[in-house]
């Protein structure tokens, strides 16, 4: 919303959240301490705030303003109930429909942005439908179009993605609505990268999409346990596979295992509908997607155990990296998370750095009130570190699990000197240098390298 409104700047565009707190952060004057942190971001929204975009929450004043309505709201996976653990919860969706038939005025236009299962444009539509249905009054009929056009961006490259998309994508049966919506992408993107489809092919589109990326992970960290044991290096594999243009070169890198809001969650929701239509050999095709996922998180923290003599107890271990990849904030399905749980179960003492997680988000995410002070660290417990240049003091092992640049260029030697001996760095996303690690007397482990 602030990259359309940045280059339409005489569309008014509202971003609405029940929320009071995260609307207030969008409106604080900080822009470093906005609620999400994408490079750019701040700089775009300090160019439109209060000019034409406006954070709010009043949700109803302005459905009832609104000549076109994104939904945006979080489609997680149901933890109870029918389709438990695949399914997607679409309730956020519902209240949001629910919203807009009461509220809206005249003709509205509703925009799918929320990544959601096929046929969800058919329950927001009985929604909008069944109110006029049942109002009596005939003078103020309310009509809808829906259209779907789910968002392609990575988190960490996301203005980057929006200003210049591979594509948009609309779909929909309404061809006024249809233009309304590609004339505002037009207005910086070419037209021939926009895409029109039905709206069922553009919502499973994005299903697709997600899971197709996620494979190539899991295809990629699969071959890195297979290069481990036969003295082949995943990157140089990577290379050599990525150069052929039939295969391409992205999401080729080996790491602890995908992560973030969506691949997960959109793969699951995908299994589900395979099995809901009687696929299910497409349905366990996919979701071995995520089982091999899960099994390389475990396999990581295994081999940091094993390496460490097989106990962690009385073990001092550094994690560099929370969120499921740089640039971003998002620690939601982190592999970070899980790899710090199985060490925190195995009684270790962990120190945890990251230059944009917050200490209260690493709190919730396992589900302990408050990190331990330096001095009380006792074993299954962790710290988190603020100041990276003292997070290395007599720690056994670290382990990189996130690839920010802050650890790109680490000083080894003198890193070295404050650890205790021997000492361990297990690199997750081959951002060292091996060389270096090892003439600094730290013994090395990189993911994929088969001279561990």
């Amino acid at each position: 919303m602030a990259v359309i409104a940045d280059n339409c700047p005489e569309i008014e565009v509202i971003v609405v959240d029940n929320n009071e707190e995260r609307i207030a952060e969008w409106n604080g004057p900080n822009l470093d301490k906005l609620p999400i942190y994408e490079p750019g971001l701040n700089e775009v929204v300090a160019r439109r705030r209060n000019k034409n975009l406006f954070f709010s929450t009043k949700v109803d004043e302005a459905i009832s303003k609104a000549d076109m309505i994104f939904i945006s709201v979080n489609t997680p996976t149901k933890k109870s109930g029918l389709g438990a653990g695949y399914a997607s919860d679409l309730k956020w969706v519902e209240a949001s429909a629910r919203k807009i038939a009461k509220f809206s005025k005249g003709h509205t236009i509703v925009v799918e942005k929320s990544t959601v299962p096929v046929k969800t444009a058919e329950l927001i539509g009985n929604i909008l439908g069944s109110y006029n249905s049942d109002s009596k009054d005939n003078l103020n009929k309310k009509s809808f179009s829906i259209l779907s056009s789910p968002e392609f961006l990575a988190e960490g490259t996301a203005i980057k993605d929006l200003e210049n998309p591979d594509r948009v994508l609309i779909g929909g049966d309404d061809a006024e609505s249809i233009e309304q919506l590609s004339l505002i992408y037009q207005r910086w993107i070419k037209k021939d990268k926009i895409l029109l489809t039905n709206i069922w092919s553009s919502e499973l589109s994005k299903l697709t999409a997600n899971a197709f990326l996620a494979q190539r992970i899991s295809s990629i960290n699969s071959i890195s346990a297979l290069c481990e044991m036969t003295g082949a290096e995943v990157d140089e594999v990577a290379l050599a596979i990525g150069s052929d243009k039939r295969i391409g070169e992205k999401f080729l890198d080996a790491s602890p295992g995908f992560g973030g809001s969506c691949f997960q969650k959109d793969i699951l929701n995908l299994v589900y509908l395979c099995r809901h239509f009687g696929l299910f050999t497409v349905a366990d095709y996919w979701e071995q997607v995520i089982f091999l996922n899960d099994w390389n998180r475990k396999r990581i923290s295994t081999l940091i155990i094993n390496k460490l003599f097989g106990s962690l107890s009385l073990k001092r271990i550094l994690i560099l990296g929370y969120s499921f990849k740089s640039n971003t904030n998002d620690i939601r399905e982190s592999s970070a998370k899980y790899i710090v749980k199985d060490l925190l179960e195995n009684n270790a003492k962990l120190f945890i750095h990251d230059p944009q997680v917050s200490k209260k988000q690493i709190e919730e995410s396992l589900n302990q009130e408050e990190s331990k002070e330096l001095s009380d660290i006792d074993e299954g417990n962790w710290v988190f570190c603020e100041n990276l240049a003292d997070c290395f003091n007599l720690v056994d092992a670290i382990v990189i699990l996130t690839e920010w640049d802050e650890y790109k260029n680490l000083d080894w030697e003198k890193i070295s000197n404050s650890m205790r001996k021997p000492s361990w760095l297990f690199d997750t996303r081959l951002i060292a240098d091996k060389v270096e690690v090892r003439d600094s007397g730290i013994n090395y482990w990189g993911i994929g390298q088969g001279l561990n």
